[in-house]
């Protein structure tokens, strides 16, 4: 398959263009050519996505079996992109977000459940939930039914740069008495990039359009598991000292909102992590193990280190000043 990704070098775009190459692909990369290299085996073209002439210029007349856009920002990127590509293309995969739904998201919500509204012509950048449903539509109003919306849920895995696992990883590293988000037992529904890339993929050359839920089973993985596995793939000898919500929250401690266990006057949210994805995995979806995850996650910081936190998410060293985490620990 002849496959253009629009961004491909963070997080899920890296995912993607690995994945596709593994897979034998002929990948080409369109981004600024400022943050990383390209991956060896693609072919980079170098523009400013915000620059609708310099994209044309390095589009040229080219044509590919499919595109897929990790575009996070401004929609009207995502409209000017999608309209350029609607005839030299047969699929368009655009990385989007569950974050698309109304909140509160109603439990055990699927594809249908109320969403935000979106302006495939918008400029703005501070409204993520907008954004993405705008790049959505932006999507649509060029392929139709060949765009593909794949609304992620919480993404973790390698090259992950919200800093979620990585910064826990760490924390374990340092040992000691670790503040944990309780309860233990609590259910946790995220995608490993990976999984999420090959299945983008495979729809793609089924030509699968639409919308989709893609995220992991509901029910099928705790925040004590991820945390208990994340202490062995570390070899770390930290003891987990869990906390309930309500006393984090009386303390004011985010710890376990970078995972959406909680947010502010809201202890126990719902819809959050039951969604109801049986239409991805009837759609070929699959997830691997938890501990292949946190094992490869570890692996990539080792190798690489610890990634560059997004300028449009909160720094992982805001989420527990470790004077506070002390005093609280003194509590339990």
């Amino acid at each position: 398959m002849k496959l253009l990704v629009l961004g491909g070098t963070h997080h899920v775009g890296r995912a993607i263009v690995e994945t596709a190459l593994g897979r034998g692909d002929e990948v080409t990369v369109l981004n600024r050519g400022i943050s990383r290299p390209p991956a060896p085996g693609t072919r980079a073209l170098i523009a400013d996505r915000t620059d609708t002439e310099a994209v044309h210029t390095v589009l040229g007349q080219q044509a590919w079996d499919a595109v897929i856009d990790t575009w996070a920002w401004a929609p009207r990127v995502v409209q000017d992109s999608a309209r350029l590509l609607a005839d030299r293309a047969g699929h368009y995969g655009y990385v989007s977000s569950r974050g698309v739904h109304r909140w509160p998201w109603p439990p055990a919500a699927d594809e249908h459940a109320p969403l935000v509204d979106g302006d495939p012509a918008g400029d703005d950048n501070t409204d993520y939930a907008a954004a993405k449903r705008g790049g959505e539509l932006a999507a649509i109003e060029a392929f139709a039914e060949r765009a593909l919306l794949a609304r992620a849920g919480m993404i973790l895995g390698p090259y992950e740069d919200v800093g979620r696992i990585p910064w826990w990883l760490r924390r374990l590293e340092r040992g000691g008495r670790v503040l944990a988000p309780g309860p233990a037992d609590m259910p946790l529904q995220y995608i490993d990039a990976r999984d999420m890339a090959a299945w983008m993929l495979i729809a793609a050359e089924r030509g699968i359009g639409g919308a989709f839920t893609v995220t992991g089973r509901p029910g099928a993985v705790t925040i004590g598991e991820l945390l208990e596995t994340a202490l062995e793939v570390t070899g770390s000898d930290a003891e987990l000292v869990w906390a309930p919500a309500e006393l984090l929250q009386a303390e004011g401690l985010t710890l376990g909102m970078e995972l959406g266990l909680r947010f502010p006057h809201d202890p126990a949210p719902t819809g959050l992590h039951d969604a109801d994805v049986t239409a991805a995995f009837a759609a070929g979806l699959t997830c691997r193990p938890l501990r292949d995850t946190i094992t490869d996650t570890w692996a990539w910081l080792q190798a690489e280190g610890d990634p560059t936190p997004r300028p449009d998410a909160p720094s992982p060293n805001t989420w527990l000043d470790p004077a506070k985490e002390q005093h609280v620990l003194d509590r339990l």
